[in-house]
């Protein structure tokens, strides 16, 4: 029989995961409750006590910036769009990396409209890679590094889908990565938006019907 004070204790975790680990719990409920959800509540969806989540931010307003400034993060949304194969036909490439960058756009939107409500956008919490709208329609602009980043980031790896059709292509790769990176943007708004599929048929084939078969 094993002696329980042979036993190894699993490894603690770092500081930082550990954060990472309260964050992933609390955004749904951000998304959810918005700046109402208590730190009762965030703790009990990450199965550890209230007092760790003080240990680790301080205060509730620090949690909910941190959580405001994953949902800015476009890390999962480019190793998506990244890992993208390009095998698959242009179109299908635009597609799936079109419904990537909306998913992130989402998910930033609702974090951010859930925080606006209390004001805590207006104290200072960090903003995203794209403008997002406040609870007075007001466009919501952030800091000029870290959007700049995240939009040259997307446009690198855009880059990348438009790479093997690079000889028989309008305009260089770059650039067309750069227009299909603002049309997703602005196509997404409006109260009947584009979907992925017509927007990148759009992009790809113009307004216009051919009619040249007839």
């Amino acid at each position: 029989m094993t002696n329980p004070t042979d036993r190894r204790r699993a490894p603690a975790m770092s500081p930082e995961r550990r954060r990472e680990m309260i964050i992933r719990a609390a955004l749904p409920l951000v998304v959810e409750y918005g700046t109402s959800v208590t730190t009762a509540q965030i703790a009990r969806a990450a199965g550890i006590g209230e007092g760790t989540i003080f240990r680790a931010f301080g205060d509730k307003d620090a949690l909910l910036a941190a959580c405001m400034a994953e949902a800015l993060r476009p890390d999962d949304m480019l190793a998506h769009v990244a890992a993208i194969s390009t095998t698959l036909p242009l179109a299908e490439r635009l597609i799936e990396a079109a419904e990537a960058m909306r998913g992130h756009l989402a998910r930033m939107g609702a974090v951010a409209s859930a925080m606006a409500v209390s004001g805590l956008l207006q104290r200072g919490a960090p903003r995203g890679d794209a403008a997002t709208e406040d609870s007075s329609g007001e466009q919501a602009r952030p800091p000029a590094s870290s959007r700049e980043e995240s939009m040259a980031a997307t446009r690198d790896v855009l880059t990348g889908l438009f790479e093997p059709e690079r000889d028989s292509l309008r305009l260089p790769a770059e650039r067309l990565a750069e227009a299909f990176q603002f049309l997703v943007m602005a196509a997404g708004r409006g109260p009947t938006p584009l979907t992925a599929a017509e927007l990148v048929d759009l992009f790809l084939h113009g307004a216009m019907k051919d009619d040249r078969s007839g």
